[in-house]
């Protein structure tokens, strides 16, 4: 027996919404308010993964100044300055978007 998948037509796959009946439609400002919240809601996440892409270079930069003679010497103390300086920027990246989503919820 054969299995035959059925595929919604081209033209509803690219425009598929999910539409609250329950309210009317949705006004300019609601609009306006939804987009910026998501706007927020991504930005913190580009925080949160820009956080984490600057604590995995921290890392790396104190592999590389604990390698020993085989990294030059000025090589070496920059990426101890900056392995000791990335993660605290990082948290205070994170701190700052914090504190701007909760004052948008109050």
């Amino acid at each position: 027996m054969s299995v035959t998948r059925l595929k919604p037509p081209p033209r509803l796959a690219a425009e598929t919404e999910v539409i609250d009946l329950g309210r009317g439609p949705e006004t300019g400002f609601q609009r306006v308010r939804r987009l910026q919240a998501e706007a927020r809601s991504l930005a913190l996440e580009e925080i949160e993964a820009l956080c984490r892409d600057i604590n995995a270079v921290a890392a790396r930069a104190a592999e590389v100044a604990e390698g020993g003679e085989a990294f030059p010497a000025g090589v070496r103390d920059m990426a101890a300055r900056l392995a000791a300086d990335m993660p605290e920027r990082a948290q205070a990246m994170r701190v700052i978007a914090e504190r701007m989503a909760r004052a948008r919820k109050d």
